[in-house]
């Protein structure tokens, strides 16, 4: 006895192999030897369906050695002119080909254990392949039935293909959790085997609606003719959006446009500035402050004149000021130095010659 089953049944013979000496197979249950133990199992009571499932065997082991299977074949082939067997046979072909067959047996296998025997024969053959081949394989099964699994999912909500699918529902406003959810999927695939296009900035959601509302092709031209064209400020555009004012400023700052603090303020300012400087005959505030200031009229005189306070009158100066420091300077030319002529050489004094 070589063990027992899990029921506490001896058997005499390895799990998963059938004994093979000669033309005899050796009976797991009792350990004699048969020309065909199928025939035998009555004897013990067993099935034969049940003897192969409990030793390991696949339900296509004939349970006879090489000579009789050849005598059945022979015998099987002698048959072959009857019509119930060729009409088997013809049925056998029909469903091979139409893939019938091989659908069966899938059903059949599936959620059956993997026979022992069929699991060393498995082992072997595998040893056979190279370890990259092998992965190759895998990888090539992998995707296709990923492909299979995301063709089934855009196809069941009405898309061409799941790319398709993942971007539709990204524009919607789902989430990668809420697309999985929907989709059946682990959400880390979705992410990993979907082209998931760039959502776009929270802003652009919420003021796409005020935009189109005001009459603009998109969000950046509204922010433009609001902030820099009306000199609207920040508050304000936000006020009238419903928005926070982060969102406006993040909104800004996507289209390349540079936020301004206290724009309408700032732009009402310059505006009264400008007034009055050409009512004073100066091109600009700053000219003004510059000329009066070189005439050496203190701060509380330009105030009087311009109806501008003297803390603006000086930040207009420091502007004007700043600007003259950022502007180029001509390049100085250094006077040329005057070449002292040669002195004329004076001849050595030669010794006399006595």
């Amino acid at each position: 006895m070589l063990g027992r089953l899990d029921d506490g049944t001896p058997h005499y013979a390895p799990i998963g192999e059938l004994p093979v000496d000669g033309d005899r197979v050796c009976c797991h249950l009792c350990g004699r030897w048969f020309l065909s133990v199928a025939s035998h199992l009555r004897v013990h009571g067993w099935t034969k369906a049940g003897y192969l499932e409990a030793f390991g065997l696949e339900r296509t082991n004939p349970l006879s050695g090489p000579a009789t299977r050849k005598r059945r074949a022979s015998a099987l082939g002698a048959r072959g002119a009857e019509p119930a067997i060729r009409d088997a046979r013809r049925a056998a072909r029909e469903r091979a080909g139409s893939g019938a067959l091989t659908a069966a047996a899938a059903r059949a296998a599936r959620g059956r254990a993997h026979p022992a025997e069929r699991r060393v024969k498995t082992l072997a053959a595998l040893a056979t392949i190279e370890p990259a081949a092998r992965a190759a394989g895998n990888r090539r099964r992998g995707e296709e039935h990923r492909a299979r699994v995301a063709a089934a999912v855009a196809a069941r909500s009405g898309f061409a293909s799941f790319g398709e699918y993942v971007t539709a529902r990204v524009r919607a406003g789902l989430s990668m959790a809420a697309i999985s959810r929907e989709a059946g999927l682990h959400k880390d695939w979705v992410s990993r085997h979907a082209p998931v296009p760039q959502r776009p900035p929270p802003g652009e959601t919420r003021l796409a609606p005020v935009a189109r509302a005001h009459g603009f092709d998109g969000v950046g031209a509204y922010l433009r003719a609001a902030h820099e064209e009306q000199h609207r400020s920040v508050a304000a555009i936000a006020l009238e959006a419903g928005v926070s004012r982060w969102t406006v400023l993040a909104a800004l700052r996507h289209h390349g446009i540079e936020p301004t603090a206290h724009a309408a303020k700032r732009h009402g300012a310059t505006a009264r500035a400008s007034a009055a400087a050409r009512a004073l005959g100066f091109s600009s505030i700053e000219a003004f402050v510059a000329a009066r200031r070189a005439q050496g009229l203190p701060w509380h005189a330009l105030a009087a004149e311009s109806g501008i306070a003297p803390t603006s009158l000086r930040r207009y100066q420091k502007r004007e000021a700043d600007t003259r420091k950022t502007k180029p300077t001509p390049e100085t030319t250094k006077p040329l130095q005057e070449t002292a002529e040669p002195k004329p050489e004076t001849a050595k004094p030669t010794p006399e010659t006595t």
